[in-house]
């Protein structure tokens, strides 16, 4: 179920844009990168925990919180490559050093087709506050940025990454600290790339243009009335 923002000339552009982008075939020249990041709660149990005679843990109820952290999920649907990345915050730096992981886990690409939200920090901005401008424009200009619209985050495929991962790797388990958060993520992201684990995208623009009623020419976006 998608919660759909307003219906408007923005909205429909930049969904098009997105939504022509993962209709194209695979190029490995112009990967298809997808981001997203996730605030995880570190907690550890108060009580020691049991192992009972099936295998299962009986934990207490009570616990320990340890505070909050950040995951970065970011995947490649058409490949199949799944990147991670545990921070203290999402914070302008820590986004700066994903975005420079990214753009050196494809060093021969022409460009770098990025997907992500709206949110404050994935500006250039803080590329160039935590790096300079040189360095700061060296790493932007690998990228291509395709912004999802406004309230519409389901247009980006990391979603669907973030849901595999809390799912996969996080469950309903206790994780007490960033330390132990890192291993265990980084312990998921080599077997799902060793899966080459990838998402099959349905939703393409004719769907879009009869889910939501609109019509389009060369020249004007034709919104349904209210």
């Amino acid at each position: 179920m998608w919660c759909v923002g307003n219906l408007d000339e923005e909205y429909v552009e930049r969904m098009e844009d997105l939504l022509t982008l993962y209709e194209k075939d695979f190029d490995p020249n112009e990967p298809v990168v997808c981001l997203d990041e996730k605030p995880v709660q570190c907690l550890d149990d108060k009580r020691r925990t049991i192992r009972v005679r099936n295998g299962s843990v009986r934990r207490d109820y009570e616990y320990i919180r340890r505070g909050t952290v950040n995951v970065f999920c970011a995947v490649e649907p058409k490949a199949g490559r799944h990147f991670t990345k545990v921070t203290p915050n999402r914070k302008k730096p820590a986004f700066a050093r994903m975005l420079r992981d990214l753009a050196r886990s494809y060093p021969d690409a022409s460009t770098i087709h990025l997907v992500m939200d709206n949110l404050s920090t994935h500006t250039k901005r803080a590329l160039v506050e935590t790096f300079g401008e040189e360095e700061a424009e060296e790493i932007w200009s690998r990228f291509t940025v395709h912004y999802t619209p406004k309230h519409a985050s389901w247009l980006d495929q990391a979603e669907i990454e973030i849901s595999i991962f809390s799912r996969q790797c996080l469950g309903k388990r206790r994780i007490g600290s960033i330390a132990a958060l890192r291993a265990e993520a980084a312990a998921w992201k080599r077997r799902v790339n060793q899966q080459r684990l990838k998402i099959d995208w349905k939703f393409t623009v004719s769907d879009a243009r009869r889910k939501f009623g609109y019509s389009r020419t060369k020249s004007r976006i034709n919104l349904p009335r209210n």
